[in-house]
């Protein structure tokens, strides 16, 4: 339980909101506590610790906003450096141009790394004149145009390289759906192909015999119901044991009867998880039961996988034309490769959950949260069933 509270409390900390507020207010209170601190001493260093404070306020907007966080703080620290005698960029500047690299275009950095060069330099050549001359101007020029270029050249270094994982995550995703849509058909076809033939077969056998023997009709066509029903059991099981990674699943037959058991074995497992359905539970056709079954399952995972210490809530909600399943979990989705906030799970879940809801005609939602956490949500289209005749329901 302890380890898991950690677990909890740094996916809280490592928030890209939470982790922004924290920096800007150590930063903020420092340089508010030094201008307090010097204010009646040294006057002077108060107004730059007052302005190393105000700097570091544009920070919270640094992955939205980037180019205007970094705008703000290089023109603060150009304004105070002579109070310092030394040349921008400071830290909070060095930060912003760094976040200008991570999440902007290669095109924007290289602008912004090379305005605030010229700024450093310019600012550099005036402080450097004032203060000793033009001795060794140039090497102190150079040396000022290196700060601002390398913070946005690591920033682009790491952005470029979140561009690389993710672009290889999507083709290897791509790559499992298409492996799993060809498993599909192929087993499909073969178990359709069976079972039509035979129902074909039974089907002309009582349209032959249907006024000679309606008895013997009767017979044939209860059973080509009966091979329908099988049709469908026996997908069903293909579908239990057919999975993209190639694993057989030794579990019972997988539908929305077993999520009570698929909830029990997350909580063993140690995300604690929860269960509402509501509607009138009725039979579901055998891929939306296994598709049903499937996206609680794959959902469940990526939560344990991606948001350690998360809670999940899983609803299930039958309606007369349709059934809704939704996921939501609290826990914090890692950033994504390229900034911001998101989830970039190394599966293949979505992109799985994307081809079985497609397959029944539903509809599909993933993504994350406004408050934090992962939803997934989709829709499944049913089938309006008639009425018994009153024949058939005195059967």
């Amino acid at each position: 339980m302890r380890f898991a509270g950690l677990q909890a409390f740094w996916g809280f900390i490592r928030r890209p909101r939470v982790l922004d507020t924290i920096l800007v207010s150590v930063l903020f209170t420092a340089g508010a506590l030094a201008a307090v601190a010097s204010v009646h001493d040294h006057p002077e260093l108060a107004l730059g610790a007052g302005v190393f404070a105000v700097s570091a306020l544009p920070l919270l907007v640094r992955r939205s906003h980037p180019v205007i966080a970094a705008t703000i703080t290089v023109v603060l620290d150009v304004a105070a450096s002579p109070l310092s005698q030394q040349p921008a960029p400071g830290l909070t500047a060095s930060i912003a141009l760094y976040s200008v690299g991570r999440h902007s275009a290669g095109r924007t950095s290289l602008i912004v790394a090379i305005l605030a060069g010229a700024a450093n330099m310019g600012n550099a050549a005036v402080l450097r004149l004032v203060r000793d001359g033009s001795e060794n101007l140039v090497g102190e020029l150079l040396s000022a145009v290196v700060g601002p270029v390398f913070c946005v050249c690591v920033g682009t270094f790491f952005r470029l390289r979140g561009e690389i994982r993710t672009r290889r995550v999507q083709q290897a995703a791509e790559e499992a759906v298409r492996t799993e849509r060809r498993h599909i058909a192929r087993e499909l076809h073969d178990v359709v192909a069976h079972h039509i033939s035979v129902i074909n077969a039974l089907v002309g056998g009582a349209r032959a015999a249907m006024e000679a023997n309606p008895s013997g009709a009767r017979d044939a066509l209860l059973s080509a119901e009966e091979t329908a029903r099988q049709a469908l059991a026996e997908m069903r099981q293909l579908l239990d044991v057919l999975r993209a990674d190639g694993d057989t699943e030794t579990t019972p037959a997988a539908g929305a009867v077993g999520l009570p058991g698929l909830i029990e074995q997350a909580g063993s497992a140690g995300l604690p998880a929860r269960l509402e359905i509501t509607g009138e539970v009725v039979p579901l056709p055998a891929l939306v039961d296994h598709a049903v079954y499937r996206i609680v399952q794959e959902s469940l995972t990526n939560t344990r996988k991606h948001a350690a210490g998360a809670r999940a809530d899983v609803r299930v909600s039958y309606e007369s034309d349709a059934v809704e399943v939704e996921v939501l979990d609290d826990g914090m989705p890692v950033e994504r490769a390229v900034g911001g906030f998101g989830r970039q799970p190394s599966g293949f879940g979505l992109g799985g959950m994307a081809e079985r809801v497609a397959m029944c005609h539903g509809q599909l939602q993933t993504g994350p949260r406004p408050d934090g956490g992962f939803r997934v949500y989709a829709r499944f289209p049913l089938p309006v069933l008639p009425r018994p005749t009153v024949q058939e329901a005195h059967r």
